[in-house]
């Protein structure tokens, strides 16, 4: 078994990237303004190898963000055990800084859709998810994140804001919120309001997390404009200016770079995370 010291008990307020293995010698020589490092849970969760080598290397320099997409928090079912059992393994020897999931649903009996769909604001609803996150706490002993969704249709039964809804569960189940500003902006933009409004109703004070990252543009049937949750491109300027907004109303926070898909050589990443401790510099 892999064990670590636990040295790094919370993510500093600086930029970090979502790891990719290919920049493992990178970012050994020349992290730049790096100052964590994400991985996706489901990556890590075999049994020794090249892979979890390396990430007992990187968190004896980096603070290790665990981020989950398999947990399906907002599925009917509760979250399968052998999975949250997997998970309790890896940040039990790991022992991670940070741990967060989505507040979407995957799962459906013994489906998996490759995909975070979108589930409505309701209070059932509400008292469901709160359950999912009670026990997926209460299994790892720790706090976890949930993040906002990028969401391309409304549920017409929906109650509650997402923003209140948010707010809601963090102070029913005492979890933080992974603040996913590219996600604000997609979801602003597709179901037409304004980012800078919802950000403003957001509970920045539950925040121990924020998200930028790249989206695709496209059209509806309607010819106005869809954007798509792709994290495979650079952030663009409205992203990086909704950053700066929010962290002139909260203060620093941890700021994650987001490219999981036609990952770029080390040094476009890292001039990423350059940008993003820029914005960072006048918040401090």
């Amino acid at each position: 078994m892999l064990d670590t010291s636990g040295r790094y008990d919370h993510l500093p307020d600086a930029p970090g990237v979502g790891y990719k293995p290919q920049h493992f010698t990178d970012l050994m020589r020349d992290p730049g303004p790096v100052a964590w490092l994400e991985i996706h849970a489901e990556n890590y969760m075999g049994d020794g190898g090249r892979p979890l080598a390396q990430l007992r290397a990187l968190s004896e320099i980096f603070a290790i963000s665990v981020h989950g997409v398999g947990l399906s928090i907002g599925g009917e079912a509760r979250p399968d055990p052998d999975h949250l059992a997997r998970l309790r393994h890896l940040t039990g020897w790991l022992k991670p800084s940070s741990f967060s999931e989505h507040l979407a649903w995957s799962t459906h009996g013994a489906e998996f859709m490759n995909d975070l769909l979108p589930l409505p604001y309701t209070g059932a609803t509400l008292t469901r998810v709160a359950a999912h996150i009670d026990e997926v706490q209460s299994a790892l002993g720790c706090r976890m994140l949930l993040e906002n969704p990028s969401s391309y249709l409304a549920f017409a039964e929906s109650t509650w804001s997402e923003t209140d809804f948010l707010k809601e569960l963090a102070k029913r189940t005492g979890c933080g919120l992974l603040l996913d500003i590219n996600n604000v902006f997609i979801s602003a933009t597709n179901l037409g309001y304004s980012p800078r409004e919802y950000i403003d109703a957001f509970p920045l004070d539950a925040v121990g997390e924020m998200h930028v990252g790249g989206h695709d543009e496209d059209k509806d049937d309607d010819g106005g404009p869809l954007l798509i949750d792709s994290h495979a491109k650079p952030v663009v300027d409205p992203v990086w200016a909704l950053l700066r907004h929010t962290l002139a109303a909260s203060g620093p926070k941890p700021v994650l770079v987001e490219w999981d898909n036609d990952v770029p050589d080390w040094p476009v990443l890292r001039d990423e995370a350059r940008r993003a401790s820029d914005i960072l510099q006048p918040a401090e």
